[in-house]
């Protein structure tokens, strides 16, 4: 498919957002890796993807988590897949992986980080990696 300017955008439905699929007051965000609106699509490559980080003081601290739910749209093609990663300087320390047309809650990513001290920059990142 051609992308042209009816049907791609940049910056407003993708990266952290607050799709108006949630529930007001919430408080909930979503990552989208993409677009989040129908009908819009993104022409997106391997290693495309969308993070949220920030500076965490880590000692005394033995693992980082997160929560999240995954959910990949059915027309990512094949041999593609979304993987949710914790990344601490920029390095991808766990990581889960989910493929076209699934959906699934992850409550077990957690990061060991006992060994570090002192602020490092602590992230959650999504991206589009080959399967």
């Amino acid at each position: 498919m051609e992308l042209d300017a009816f049907t791609s955008r940049l910056g407003l439905g993708q990266g952290r957002i607050r799709p108006a699929s949630l529930p007001a007051g919430s408080g909930e965000y979503a990552f989208v890796l993409g677009e989040d609106e129908a009908g819009r699509f993104f022409d997106l490559a391997i290693g495309d993807r969308a993070e949220v980080v920030q500076d965490s003081d880590l000692t005394d601290i033995g693992l980082v988590r997160a929560h999240l739910g995954l959910r990949v749209p059915a027309t990512v093609p094949a041999g593609f897949a979304w993987e949710a990663s914790i990344i601490v300087d920029g390095v991808k320390h766990a990581t889960s992986t989910a493929r076209p047309g699934r959906s699934r809650t992850v409550t077990d990513l957690a990061a060991n980080v006992s060994k570090l001290s002192g602020v490092h920059t602590v992230g959650v990142r999504l991206e589009l990696v080959g399967a």
